[in-house]
């Protein structure tokens, strides 16, 4: 019995006192956890978990290294949200999502017959959005960070400097941005190494200006980006490719600290980003809807499952449309009604449990944000919880970019209803609560999340995604709470997507049985197959044994859950 008892103790010994590190696969630890698109910028924040940092200084060396190691979302050209609950179950968000610049207008991407024109919102430099990144994470820092500033930026420099292993991902990326018809001089240039060839998989890539950029932000924090050589350099490539952000744009950028918006599910305490993010309100909506369905009565995945998810998702979507935007320019949005009981109970009435809603294009409904976000979970070894997601927009943004400065430029200006008053069936949204002004943060669908059981965290999970990140985080957190998956097969369970407009689901063609979706169109849905939505990253926390448990999504091949 004791040479049992001992061999068990070292198998436990190995496994908790090893790093664990694994792609696209359950991952346990002791002593925390942290999960993203890249396994080496995992490796990155595990290794300042291990050096004594928290959570929060761990999402921050993750962040920094994925705007090296993931550059089509990872950023510091960008901008996104943080939602952090310490040990003890208190709960704040950080708001670093990108604003319009102060030259900006309500008819800046129309023409002189007040049309919009295509793909001026998107694809130029007037896209472009006053970046957050760095200031956001440097005032999650400054507030509950607890290594030094330049012990977090340092990895990241390093990796710039000194290169790491390019890989297919970007092996793909790079052959596609050099095509004839799919790039510009600074995309094409941006893959090459100092021979002008494309960086081929295996080999070192080095970026030897972006080092130079995380150098002056690990020098001077905050003030290396928005300030200083970086600015100048940043007005330099507006004026000249006629962009309208300025130094003063960027000097008067701030990031926000904000009050995370929280539901509850059956016992757990749900928190989530409250707006510009319209992720949290949507979440918090859906949940109070399923709290009210007969799940048990349903198998899931059934089509009677798949229905409801969907009629919840439709009707979250048409309110997120209708009411959401920045709360600073926006002082009456109704959030505590959105989220209360109360008004599920009047929404839940309105689905008839056999027949599919109908979307009306005269009425609201849109999900904004491109589908390359990416998305980082951390937890250390005191049990402080970081759910942090942030983007580009589109996958590699506006790209554009500057070669003296080494990154790729947000193009998230597109993000605000172009064209007021004007909302169409194919999703094109013009409600006046995101309509562009000078300063203001344009909607997202971001939804970084933590569940807390008992006043400790417990969940922590977000998505890329773009126009799928609030219902893939919304069915996972489901599937952990109501269904008790374990957090890598709530990762990989079927998703489905209903934003309202357009009027159809969208599902995972590989995990959704014929026979169900035939019984889902007798019921008057139209669907729409697609291969995988969402890189979903996420970790879950046994507060009784101890154990961290992370996963991410084998959408993403390059991304890994790293712990020890």
């Amino acid at each position: 019995m004791n040479s049992i008892k001992s061999f068990f103790t070292l198998v436990l010994a190995i496994l908790f006192t090893i790093v664990a590190s694994s792609l696209n696969a359950q991952t346990y630890s002791k002593n925390g956890m942290v999960v993203s698109s890249n396994n080496s910028s995992s490796e990155v924040g595990a290794a300042i978990l291990k050096k004594g940092g928290n959570a929060i200084d761990a999402a921050i060396a993750t962040a920094f290294s994925l705007a090296v190691t993931h550059p089509s979302a990872g950023n510091i050209g960008g901008g996104g949200f943080i939602v952090f609950m310490n040990s003890e179950g208190k709960t704040t968000t950080i708001d670093f999502r990108e604003k319009a610049p102060l030259a900006a207008t309500n008819a800046m991407f129309l023409n002189k017959e007040g049309q919009l024109i295509n793909g001026i919102n998107h694809e130029t430099a007037k896209a472009i959005g006053v970046p957050g990144t760095v200031a956001g994470l440097y005032l999650a820092h400054q507030k509950y960070g607890s290594l030094p500033w330049k012990d977090l930026i340092q990895p990241a420099v390093n990796q710039a400097k000194n290169g790491f292993a390019f890989n297919w991902s970007l092996f793909k990326a790079a052959t596609h941005f050099t095509e004839e018809g799919n790039t510009n001089a600074f995309m094409d240039g941006y893959f090459r190494n100092e021979k002008g060839l494309i960086v081929q998989p295996g080999e070192t890539w080095i970026q030897t200006e972006l080092a130079e950029t995380l150098t002056l932000i690990r020098d001077n924090g905050r003030d290396g980006f928005y300030k200083g050589k970086t600015a100048k350099k940043i007005a330099a490539f507006m004026k000249k490719n006629d962009g309208i952000i300025t130094k003063k744009d960027l000097a008067k950028y701030e990031a926000i600290e904000r009050k995370p918006i929280k539901g509850t599910y059956k016992g757990y305490d749900i928190y989530s980003m409250p707006p510009p993010s319209s992720g949290g309100v949507a979440l918090i909506e859906m949940m109070n809807l399923m709290e009210l369905a007969d799940l048990k009565t349903m198998e899931f995945n059934s089509a009677e499952h798949l229905h409801v998810v969907a009629e919840a998702m439709r009707r979250a979507f048409a309110d997120r449309a209708e009411h959401l935007g920045d709360p600073d320019f926006n002082l009456n949005m109704p959030l505590n009604k959105l989220i209360s009981k109360e008004f599920a109970q009047q929404r839940f009435q309105e689905i008839d449990m056999n027949k599919a809603s109908q979307s009306d294009s005269t009425q609201f409904g849109r999900l904004y944000d491109s589908e390359n976000t990416t998305h980082l979970s951390t937890m250390d070894k005191d049990g402080n919880a970081v759910s942090m997601t942030y983007t580009l927009e589109y996958s590699y943004g506006s790209r554009l970019g500057s070669k003296e400065l080494g990154f790729i430029f947000n193009n998230e200006m597109g993000d605000f209803n172009p064209q007021a008053g004007v909302t169409k069936s194919n999703g094109q949204i013009g409600t006046a609560p995101n309509l562009v002004e000078p300063e203001k943060r344009m909607l997202s669908s971001m939804t970084p999340t933590i569940v807390g059981k008992n006043g400790k965290p417990y969940l922590v999970i977000g998505s890329p995604g773009g126009r799928t990140i609030i219902n893939t985080v919304f069915q996972t957190v489901l599937n952990v709470l109501e269904f008790e998956m374990p957090v890598d097969k709530a990762i990989e369970a079927l998703k489905i997507h209903h934003q309202w407009l357009p009027d159809y689901i969208v599902y995972e063609k590989h995990l959704l049985s014929p026979d169900t979706r035939k019984v889902l169109e007798a019921k008057g849905h139209t669907l729409r197959e697609r291969n995988n939505m969402g890189a979903l990253m996420g970790i879950t926390y046994d507060a009784e044994k101890k154990i961290f448990t992370g996963a991410s999504d084998s959408a993403q091949p390059d991304s890994g859950a790293v712990g020890y």
